[in-house]
């Protein structure tokens, strides 16, 4: 019997349609690595809102770890749509308000030429605590995994409690881009390195959403791309292998992947563009989530 005969059943003979609670389903969800491609978790996570579900654990890898961060603090989708607007280089904006936002990216980025990464992310890491004003795992309102690699040991390393922003840190750190972090006797980098959508972390849960920003280049030009296309891209296709090795192992429950296309790692200034490339992404979630729940 359909969803929809169920309900006008229900209706009929005054009987209450379970709500998302009774169901008491632990939804967990995993938020893919990608640079900028990553703001595309924002229309998603405003879609849980706007539909009141509430996951009962976040994982997180990279850009994926920070907009994690933001969501299992308490912070709403739109919330943090607002925070990058107030943060990012918008392609409309005048030649003077690009000017002012240069100097304070250039600030906000913490750009080390002469050290192991391009950007400290220091000044980052003290951005997002000002948002979100928690620096411990256990004071999010959701749990949240940060997936991270181990440097020298090439492995996964799985933070769920300690230092919050050390632990996101090393999750976002791109190798060349940003600093690797020293967390205790290791050194950590970007989780991408291993597990660029990190639902498998997520086992305690009876569901899980897994969305994947990776997206696809396509070549818009008969040259060559320059070296840093290349290095920036070869993180995208092996990050891409990792994920369809994985998904032949065991795909999540849900996976979600918006036709992000031909948008860099760092082109956060066109986050309307990323923005619109989840719309139909986040229709196929809302779908599948009225199934789960109903």
């Amino acid at each position: 019997m359909s969803n929809y005969l169920t309900n006008r059943i229900r209706s009929l003979f005054g009987w209450k349609t379970p709500d998302k609670e009774e169901k008491n389903i632990r939804l967990g969800l995993a938020l893919g690595g990608g640079g900028a491609r990553g703001l595309a978790h924002i229309p998603i996570l405003e879609l849980l809102d706007e539909m009141k579900i509430r996951p009962s654990c976040i994982a997180g890898t990279s850009i994926g770890a920070v907009m994690g961060a933001l969501y299992a603090s308490g912070m709403s989708g739109l919330e943090i749509r607002s925070l990058v607007q107030d943060t990012i280089i918008r392609k409309n904006d005048s030649p003077v308000e690009i000017l002012k936002d240069i100097k304070r990216l250039v600030k906000f980025l913490d750009i080390d030429f002469l050290g192991p990464g391009i950007f400290k992310g220091d000044s980052i890491m003290k951005y997002l605590y000002d948002a979100i004003k928690i620096d411990d795992f256990d004071n999010l309102e959701i749990p949240l995994k940060v997936v991270t690699t181990d440097f020298w040991a090439s492995s996964q390393v799985v933070i769920s409690s300690g230092k919050l922003l050390q632990g996101v840190k090393a999750s976002m750190g791109m190798p060349g881009l940003f600093t690797p972090v020293k967390y205790g006797d290791q050194i950590l980098i970007d989780g991408g390195g291993v597990n660029p959508v990190p639902w498998d972390v997520l086992d305690e849960c009876d569901v899980v959403v897994a969305v994947d920003v990776l997206g696809s280049a396509e070549s818009v030009s008969d040259s060559p791309p320059n070296a840093a296309k290349v290095v920036l891209e070869m993180f995208d296709i092996m990050q891409k292998s990792i994920v369809e090795a994985r998904i032949k192992s065991g795909s999540p429950d849900i996976y979600i992947k918006p036709e992000i296309r031909n948008i860099g790692i760092l082109e956060f200034s066109r986050a309307e563009e990323i923005y619109a490339c989840a719309e139909t992404a986040c229709s196929e979630l809302e779908k599948k989530l009225v199934e789960l729940y109903q």
